[in-house]
């Protein structure tokens, strides 16, 4: 049950993410289907850190930009800093990965 509404909700926060998108401005040079595309990896990164329980989703933003993704935020050491990178590095369609999250002293 617990997978289920993890699903469900993941599921929800994509579609909200894209119908938002859809409504959004153009930024920059972007053309409609890579806004699109940008905003489907943020989704998939910022699921992928809700789902690593060692990792303070909440406290990580996740922004794509014609498929580089910039991290900020903070988190308690380094380690968790690189999985974060990790995490979006792996992530289909990611050029590049700018990490600028923040390990809290």
């Amino acid at each position: 049950m617990r997978k289920f509404n993890w699903l469900r909700t993941t599921m929800t926060a994509a579609a909200f993410t894209a119908a938002l998108a859809a409504c959004a401005p153009m930024q920059g040079r972007q053309t409609a289907g890579e806004y699109v595309d940008d905003v489907g990896i943020t989704t998939q990164i910022k699921a992928e850190l809700i789902k690593d329980k060692e990792l303070p989703a909440s406290q990580i933003n996740v922004e794509t930009m014609q498929q580089t993704v910039q991290l900020s935020g903070f988190v308690d050491s380094a380690a968790q800093k690189a999985k974060a990178g990790q995490v979006a590095r792996n992530t289909q369609g990611v050029k590049d990965v700018k990490n600028d999250i923040l390990v809290r002293k």
